[in-house]
């Protein structure tokens, strides 16, 4: 479990240091300055708890994974905002957005969190088993 907190962690931190040096291009830094915080770690590790989900998930469409999985960190990241917040510590801050809720969570990254709930999927224990993968050829 130690390995897959660590994994979760850092794939999490990558993600985040890609995602912000992009944004960073994209408004005309070609630096492309990337960030993240040290608080980030234990929540993105934190998705190394989403092996009991993925496993209730196992076999579901991809589709409707992906929707459960960005669900769920919505949930995540409005508890673990709200609860940092409230000790002035919150290393994010969407208040900017037109589609905030209470500055912790923006709705127009639901398809980034379905694809980082899937591409967690993969790093806490692979593809949910199906018809078709668990033939033999």
């Amino acid at each position: 479990m130690v390995k897959k907190l660590l994994l979760c962690g850092s794939a999490g931190w990558i993600m985040e240091v890609v995602w912000t040096g992009l944004n960073s291009f994209f408004a005309g830094d070609l630096k492309m300055m990337a960030h993240t915080s040290l608080i980030m770690f234990p929540i993105y590790a934190a998705a190394a708890f989403l092996i009991p989900l993925k496993n209730a998930l196992n076999g579901m469409p991809v589709f409707l994974r992906g929707v459960i999985y960005a669900l769920f960190i919505f949930a995540v990241e409005y508890f673990t905002g709200a609860f940092l917040k409230s000790f002035g510590i919150c290393p994010w801050d969407y208040s900017g957005s037109k589609f905030n809720i209470d500055g912790v969570i923006r709705l127009d990254y639901a398809p980034v969190w379905f694809i980082a709930g899937l591409l967690f999927e993969r790093l806490i224990g692979g593809m949910p088993k199906t018809e078709l993968n668990t033939k033999k050829l």
